[in-house]
């Protein structure tokens, strides 16, 4: 299917272009390029238009370029524009306006990446969804994913997120969702920002975006609440605060199992039940935004909460497997993969997730704790203070990874401490001496801290999967 033509591109980024091409997809990264592509060479730790000829070699139908590039011919179809940052925001800004999707916007200091994919599959039930692909929700991300929605698509869900103060207002603007979604308020990136309230300000801007008539959903009961619906209020027609309280979001029960979570709310003036396989209770503040969603768009409640329960957490944001390590014995360990982000507020819900997980007869609970980055000032004394979390009394052994998590090595008693390494690579040739039949073991920790080659490892040990490849 034709996404854009080259008269079509050309005039969104008032660009010239060379032949008369279409394409069918937008690429950055000549690796993962397909076949009919647009290939946009952006300019970052590389400079794309060295990569160029190796798109068009790899099937891409045309390039947006700033200059033609060595060893590129005058004639190959190209988009030059001025700038290409600037092209591919103009693209995006195209890709929005002349799409009848409603868009859903998602910021948040947690929760983002999982907010959108259970909206992405609760809206499959209603028409075709377009969402971002993994965490495109920078400022390249989002006006590539603006750029790929489909002129025919129902529903498009766009993650913004940040580092630095003002970077949501741009992605909002160029997003224009309909409905607006701030997950929470944590302490991630304080680095950057300094305080709470300068992250609940940041977030908050993304209902500056809304399009006329829009809804904002928020969390009503944290000490930041009154920053996000302030500026909720400015901008949105509708507002829908969620939380335990009496509100038009209202969760009023969670209950874990052991392959389950089961939450029920009211929306609006509906009583709601879900259950979301695989999943802690985080997972319940996100799925009412979820829900908040269908409401405000005028979709079939009951339709989307049976929706809702098709979502399970993917690798790195809380997916449970059994890994089985011998399989006469039937001997296998539960592994729990939270390993690709981190912050004090994220790493106690999955510390719960754990808590909450029997293990098998003789199994413990153990946890291995990679380095919650981004936090400022205060790192040190917030990795020592997850010692004092309430689920911590419940977890047999501590696995510390990082110079950060010396901290919290330090701070637990001395039946609690594991290992402590400087860095994952170092726990690489041990991880079959830190699990054993029975055990629940969870793997959490920043993206920066690598823990997800601990994953990996813990996988590599799983005698189902070498059987598979005939080792």
């Amino acid at each position: 299917m034709t996404l854009w033509t080259a008269a079509d591109a050309a005039a969104a980024t008032d660009g010239q272009t060379t032949g008369a091409w279409q394409v069918s997809g937008i690429s950055i990264d000549t690796r993962s390029l397909q076949p009919g592509d647009l290939f946009v060479a952006l300019s970052a730790a590389r400079d794309g238009h060295d990569f160029v000829a190796d798109a068009f070699a790899k099937g891409a139908a045309a390039a947006m370029v700033s200059r033609i590039p060595e060893g590129v011919a005058k004639d190959a179809p190209l988009l030059l524009v001025p700038d290409v940052l600037e092209g591919l925001r103009a693209l995006g800004a195209a890709g929005r306006a002349r799409s009848r999707a409603k868009v859903i916007g998602i910021t948040g200091s947690v929760g983002k990446t999982s907010t959108k994919d259970m909206a992405r599959d609760m809206l499959a039930e209603f028409g075709k969804v377009h969402a971002a692909e993994a965490s495109f929700n920078n400022h390249w991300g989002v006006p590539i994913t603006l750029a790929r929605l489909p002129q025919d698509a129902d529903f498009a869900v766009v993650e913004m997120g940040m580092s630095n103060a003002g970077e949501i207002a741009p992605l909002t603007a160029l997003a224009r969702p309909n409905v607006a979604i701030v997950t929470a308020i944590a302490p991630a990136h304080l680095e950057s920002l300094g305080s709470l309230e300068a992250i609940a300000q940041e977030k908050a801007s993304i209902f500056a975006g809304l399009e006329p008539g829009g809804t904002a959903i928020f969390p009503a009961e944290l000490p930041t609440s009154s920053i996000l619906e302030r500026t909720a209020r400015t901008h949105a027609s509708t507002c829908l605060p969620m939380g335990k309280g009496d509100l038009p979001l209202h969760l009023h029960d969670i209950r874990q199992t052991e392959t389950a979570l089961v939450l029920r709310a009211k929306v609006g003036q509906m009583a709601v039940a879900v259950r979301l396989i695989n999943s802690g209770a985080h997972a319940a503040s996100n799925a009412l935004a979820c829900l908040g969603v269908a409401h405000a768009l005028g979709l079939d409640l009951a339709r989307a909460a049976f929706a809702l329960g098709r979502w399970q957490p993917p690798a790195g944001r809380g997916l449970r497997q059994t890994i089985l390590l011998d399989p006469i014995e039937e001997a296998s360990f539960t592994l729990i993969d939270d390993a690709f982000n981190a912050n004090p507020a994220s790493m106690a819900a999955a510390l719960a997730l754990l808590a909450q997980t029997n293990p098998a007869d003789g199994g413990r609970r153990v946890a291995i704790l990679g380095d919650m980055l981004e936090l400022g000032p205060d790192e040190q004394a917030m990795h020592a203070a997850l010692a004092e979390d309430p689920s911590m009394a419940d977890i047999r052994l501590v696995h510390c990874v990082g110079a950060r998590m010396a901290a919290l090595h330090a701070a637990l008693p001395l039946r609690q401490r594991g290992r402590r390494v400087p860095n994952a690579e170092a726990l690489l040739d041990h991880v079959h001496t830190l699990v054993a039949p029975g055990d629940v073991v969870l793997v959490k920790g920043s993206k920066g801290s690598h823990v997800s080659r601990v994953v990996d490892a813990l996988r590599g040990l799983d005698t189902q999967s070498s059987q598979k490849k005939g080792l």
